[in-house]
């Protein structure tokens, strides 16, 4: 089984991290982690190469993340949540998303037929309590890769408690890794 997860968070060694980095230990198979603010990603610039070539005339990192993301049997959307929202380097980086869209839409292919990928969601915020505008874009992101949502994990009050500390949190992470565990495919 192989996991692709897409970290969208600028700190390293932040909440975010820290919950990707516990439910890593939770999964089976391989794990790959894409930090989109350090990747070498840039994002699309709508020059609509790909709606006449299955590939992207960008040569940079994501030509890599294109074939895991193709690869994976799961994929983990994580993000803080700024202004209800995931972050800019996440939007950023999902641009060349489109790839994927316009293979669907223009082109007329279908890419996914046949797999059955599944896709989890993870965000954290400071405390505001505005998660469905994130959620609601991290699930079209998934649908976009092909991946069929199956659970999410949202804790809000990073400001002042470490979501690590949470049990409901911690029991929300061991539900994903079941379910993408044992997910026959």
């Amino acid at each position: 089984m192989k996991t692709l997860i897409i970290n969208g968070s600028p700190r390293k060694n932040g909440f975010t991290a820290a919950l990707t980095g516990r439910l890593r230990e939770l999964l089976d198979g391989d794990v790959d982690i894409v930090e989109t603010y350090r990747a070498k990603v840039s994002p699309c610039m709508d020059c609509r190469y790909c709606w006449t070539h299955p590939n992207c005339v960008l040569q940079d990192a994501m030509q890599d993340i294109y074939t895991k993301i193709e690869a994976a049997d799961n994929i983990v959307i994580a993000s803080p949540i700024n202004f209800a929202e995931l972050t800019g380097s996440l939007l950023s980086w999902a641009s060349r998303l489109q790839l994927y869209w316009v293979a669907k839409y223009i082109r007329n292919e279908d890419l996914w037929s046949g797999k059955n990928k599944y896709g989890a969601v993870i965000l954290v915020d400071g405390g505001g309590g505005l998660k469905d505008i994130a959620l609601g874009t991290a699930k079209r992101l998934l649908r976009e890769m092909g991946a069929k949502f199956k659970d999410f994990v949202y804790f809000s009050g990073t400001d002042e408690n470490d979501p690590l500390s949470d049990e409901t949190t911690l029991n929300g992470l061991d539900n994903i890794a079941a379910v993408l565990n044992s997910a026959v495919r």
